[in-house]
């Protein structure tokens, strides 16, 4: 099984720009290319700040486009999303018993759990007790079936400080209530927010961050003083990036492409096949 994930794509940030909003021609490449690339695709995971402001045009614009997509779309909200206009968009989304953005579904042997870290008004995320207690509740209905997470805010303090969260918020004590001791049933926890790839851990689970379909947040790791501007890069326009998330039953394993022009420089033909014939070999499968 293969998930898709993108993130961050942030339409309306520039609504009226001429011929078209950067961050739509982002996504379409995005798109382009998830639909152009060989391996096929059993779902897509859009995990937060599908629009930058929230509205109805913007999340409106967001569902036509995905709406091409040949395999079944889920969203989750970010930040800059309402809970009201991403249901309205895609009436479809599951919500818990709260009306929290969040659900589970078990496909192929895997839970996929997606979560919902939103605050209005706020930057950071957000894990009350409700969605903190159907979390614990979920993995225990599901005892013993690999699971992986899919939320928009990592707990993680990656060292980008403008963005980071301070590790002592009480969101991210309730997550790790939610997920203690299940280290072992919890594979990966897979967010966006930061607009880079980033790979950590908490609570001894991997935490892997997708690159934004917007531009980029710049890889600089020096402190920083709202005080002080110092003409840093902020953003980037580094390459939109999409991921795909292979399950094959047993293990968990993800993959990541930037959205680029490349040239390829050697194709699989009769020359080569020495070369797989004796990888073959060596794995004792020729």
């Amino acid at each position: 099984m293969l998930i898709a994930q993108i993130t961050d794509v942030h339409i309306g940030f520039d609504p009226d720009a001429k011929p078209e909003e950067l961050n739509r021609t982002r996504f379409r490449a995005t798109l382009d290319r998830l639909f152009a690339q060989p391996n096929p695709v059993d779902m897509l995971l859009v995990t937060g700040d599908i629009t930058d402001r929230g509205d109805r045009e913007s999340f409106a614009r967001t569902a036509e486009m995905l709406s091409q997509c040949p395999f079944p779309v889920k969203a989750l909200v970010g930040n800059h999303d309402t809970r009201e206009e991403l249901l309205h968009a895609f009436p479809d989304t599951a919500t818990d018993e709260n009306g929290f953005v969040q659900s589970a579904f078990v496909q192929e042997g895997l839970l996929v759990v997606m979560l919902d870290t939103l605050e209005p008004g706020r930057h950071g995320g957000a894990f009350c007790e409700k969605r903190r207690d159907w979390l614990a509740a979920t993995l225990a209905k599901h005892e013993g079936t690999p699971a992986v997470i899919f939320m928009h805010h990592p707990p993680i303090v990656s060292g980008i400080e403008w963005m980071d969260p301070d590790p002592s918020e009480q969101w991210i004590a309730n997550l790790a209530s939610a997920l203690e001791g299940r280290s072992d049933q919890v594979l990966a926890i897979h967010c966006g927010h930061l607009h880079r790839q980033i790979v950590g851990q908490f609570c001894g689970i991997p935490v892997s961050v997708t690159p934004s379909v917007a531009p980029l947040v710049s890889m600089d790791l020096r402190a920083i003083s709202s005080d002080k501007p110092d003409s840093r890069p902020l953003i980037t326009t580094e390459p939109p990036t999409y991921a795909l998330h292979r399950w094959d039953g047993t293990s968990l394993v993800s993959h990541y492409e930037r959205v680029s022009d490349w040239e390829v420089i050697a194709n699989y033909g009769p020359h080569l096949q020495p070369m797989i014939r004796e990888m073959e070999r060596e794995k004792g499968t020729g």
